[in-house]
């Protein structure tokens, strides 16, 4: 399912026009991506957790020349289904 599927399935269940469902699903991913970069969690109980993941930088090897290279630290989203969602896929 792509952006577009997803804004009509909204549209549909919640009874809104495309384009009302369209700002709601845009203000609510842009509303996930603040609380993201701000370092906070976002918990949606029945549904899941997005967080943030710190990797620590390490060592690699590059396949191409074997040679060893530095991987930086870097931050990864992250996100953890709830009981209500892992249970409906099983």
């Amino acid at each position: 399912m792509n952006k577009t599927e997803l804004v009509e399935k909204i549209a549909a269940g919640a009874g809104l026009s495309k384009v009302d469902a369209k700002k709601a699903l845009d203000a609510t991913m842009a509303a996930i991506k603040d609380a993201l970069v701000a370092g906070d969690k976002v918990a949606l109980v029945g549904f899941g957790t997005f967080s943030i993941s710190e990797r620590p930088a390490r060592e690699g090897i590059n396949p191409a020349t074997k040679a060893k290279i530095q991987i930086p630290a870097k931050k990864a989203a992250k996100f953890k289904a709830g009981a209500e969602l892992a249970d409906a896929l099983n």
